[in-house]
């Protein structure tokens, strides 16, 4: 059986103002292609299938089209799980139609656990995979707050409910393999943050559980798992080193911090409950490039560019020694005539010189959430001791935001 997992699609994103809906368009197709080329029997995917819980009809029609393809090639079964970016109400309103064309989706943890287990059969209705659809787990979800704890207390519940989530899902598939008495591989999905796990400067990744994030190891997840198809994290990359515990990362670059990495997706073969993974490249569909350095490299870079006909985005970064007033009417004036467009500049000089201060060259897109309410606290001169269980109880309030539900009733 193949399988094939890949998440944090982001439909709907956007770069700098850019609308990108022809590069997921482009991406989705390849996808299709690839589950009919490569014989895929089931696709997996982890989580953020939307970059905002209220998606644009645009994102939504470019979903359920690849839903429908999917469904009408020789892929039997499609998984979707929600991920802190998806509203859960919205992904699970079509799921009873959608589970006639043998698309299952999973947008948030309930009372009955066996919601998340799911069993998928072959043609011969004979079952052929056991799926532990875990979604992305909400604070709410999982914990259950109290009046004056402290926040190791906190962080102690979070680690706790995620891996007692884990476990009850986990017990459940085993009993179901043993009630079939079929040796079935079962296979695990999550959305979140594990140890260890790299990101890049610009890939939008939210902290999940504020103050945890070092926390949640590759110990919590059961050992019956034969594959943990993993979304949040946009880099590409093994957990503890594990061939079988894996975020595929987003198959588009989210950012310009991203636009070096090679995007893929993970095909998962198995042979009874063995599992072999193999990585399968996507194609570049829009070319992004950050340029950095003193007004001769970046100039000299351009040129090179155009001498190829690029048609890329580019994020330009001038750290070099000249201040340089007019580096908006420089860039475009470097790139006029060629099918290039830069999305954003960001003049390190000026910011040198005015000390970190907001100024006409600086953005809010230079600055995280974070970034600006530390610099409130600075301007209100709020001592020092002060600062970080504000900045924590800052973090704790954004990040309850985030999961509100935009679709809920």
């Amino acid at each position: 059986m193949k399988i094939l997992h890949t998440s944090d699609w982001h439909i709907g994103r956007t770069l700098y103002g850019r609308k990108r809906y022809e590069e997921f368009e482009a991406f989705l197709t390849w996808l299709a292609e690839t589950i009919q080329q490569n014989g895929i029997d089931a696709l997996l995917v982890a989580g953020d299938v939307f970059d905002t819980s209220a998606p644009s009809n645009r994102a939504q029609e470019l979903y359920y089209r690849f839903l429908c393809r999917v469904a009408a090639s020789s892929c039997r079964h499609v998984v979707v799980v929600a991920g802190n970016h998806d509203s859960p109400s919205f992904l699970n309103a079509p799921k009873e139609l959608l589970k006639a064309l043998d698309v299952y989706v999973v947008g948030n943890s309930t009372d009955s656990p066996e919601d998340e287990v799911l069993v998928l059969r072959n043609e011969q209705d004979a079952p052929e995979l056991i799926v532990c659809a875990v979604p992305y787990l909400r604070d709410r979800d999982i914990r259950v707050a109290e009046a004056g704890e402290s926040v190791e207390d906190k962080e102690r519940k979070l680690i706790a409910g995620i891996r007692t989530h884990y476990a009850t899902v986990a017990a459940l598939a085993e009993q179901k393999g043993e009630e079939l008495g079929a040796d079935i591989p079962i296979v695990g999905t999550g959305h979140l943050f594990t140890a260890g796990g790299q990101t890049v400067d610009g890939d939008g990744v939210r902290e999940l559980y504020v103050g945890s994030l070092a926390h949640v190891t590759a110990g919590i997840f059961p050992a019956c798992f034969n594959y943990l198809a993993l979304g949040h994290l946009h880099v590409p990359q093994k957990v503890n080193g594990s061939e079988t515990i894996r975020y595929s990362g987003s198959p588009l670059p989210m950012g310009f911090g991203e636009a070096k990495q090679q995007k893929s997706v993970c095909q998962i073969e198995f042979h009874s409950t063995a599992a072999s993974v193999q990585l399968i490249d996507v194609p570049v569909f829009q070319r992004l490039e950050r340029i950095k350095g003193d007004w001769d490299g970046i100039s000299n870079r351009i040129l090179e560019l155009s001498a190829t006909d690029s048609q890329g985005w580019l994020e330009v970064i001038y750290d070099g020694i000249e201040v340089i007033g007019d580096l908006r009417e420089r860039l475009e004036a470097a790139i006029s005539g060629t099918q290039m467009e830069i999305l954003r500049i960001k003049n390190n000089r000026i910011i040198d010189r005015v000390l970190g201060q907001t100024h006409e060259e600086e953005t809010l897109d230079d600055l995280n959430v974070d970034e600006v309410f530390e610099r409130c606290l600075a301007v209100h001169e709020v001592p020092e001791d002060q600062r970080p269980e504000l900045l924590r109880a800052y973090q704790e309030t954004v990040s309850s935001l985030y999961e509100d539900d935009a679709q809920a009733e």
